[in-house]
C-alpha cells in the first residue's frame, strides 16, 4: 500500500525536513517487506491566498484516484500508536492500494474536503503546527510499521 502525505505548504530545508526525510526511508525500509510503501511528500502551495477551500481543490488535484482518505484533523480520533498500526493494517488488508493522509494549513481543512475523508486523525487536543504534523506523522508511520514488523522500536 503506496502511502502519501499531501500538505498544505513547502517544507524547506531544516530540522524538520530532516526528521520526516528520516523517518519516511525508516518506514520504507521496515515497511517494504509488510507491503506498507513506499512514502511519499506531495505538497501543494495555494498561491493565491484562496484560503481553505482553494487549499481543498489543490490538495484533491493531489490525490492518487481512489486512494483511502485520512485528514489529520483537531477533530479527528485520537489513537494510541498500536492502535493507529492497527488501522493500517486494517486498510492494507482491505485492499486498499493508496493511503493519502492530507495535513491542511494553517486554517484546516475544508470542511467539504474533511467530509469525504474514511477517517480523521488527531495527535491530541492541542493545535500543532502543520509542519510538525509531518515530522510527527512520518515518525508514527514508522513506529506502525516497527509494531507490525515486531520491531524493537516500539516499547508498550
Amino acid at each position: 500500500m503506496r502511502v502519501h502525505i499531501c500538505a498544505v505548504g513547502r517544507l524547506r530545508k531544516g530540522p524538520e525536513k530532516d526528521l520526516v526525510d528520516d523517518y519516511l526511508t525508516r518506514f520504507d525500509r521496515t515497511g517494504r517487506g509488510l507491503s506498507l510503501g513506499p512514502a511519499q511528500v506531495i505538497e501543494v502551495d495555494d498561491r493565491k491566498g484562496g484560503g481553505m477551500s482553494a487549499e481543498a481543490a489543490l490538495l484533491e488535484k493531489a490525490l492518487p484516484k481512489g486512494a483511502t482518505l485520512c485528514v489529520l484533523d483537531e477533530r479527528g480520533t485520537v489513537e494510541t500508536s498500536p492502535k493507529f498500526a492497527k488501522r493500517l493494517a486494517g486498510w492494507r488488508d482491505g485492499g486498499a492500494s493508496d493511503l493519502a493522509f492530507v495535513i491542511g494549513g494553517a486554517d484546516g481543512i475544508d470542511p467539504a474536503l474533511r467530509a469525504k475523508a474514511h477517517h480523521g486523525l488527531s495527535f491530541g487536543k492541542m493545535v500543532w503546527p502543520h509542519m510538525l504534523v509531518r515530522v510527527m506523522l512520518a515518525e508514527q508511520l514508522y513506529r506502525a510499521a516497527s509494531i507490525l514488523s515486531g520491531g524493537p522500536y516500539h516499547r508498550s
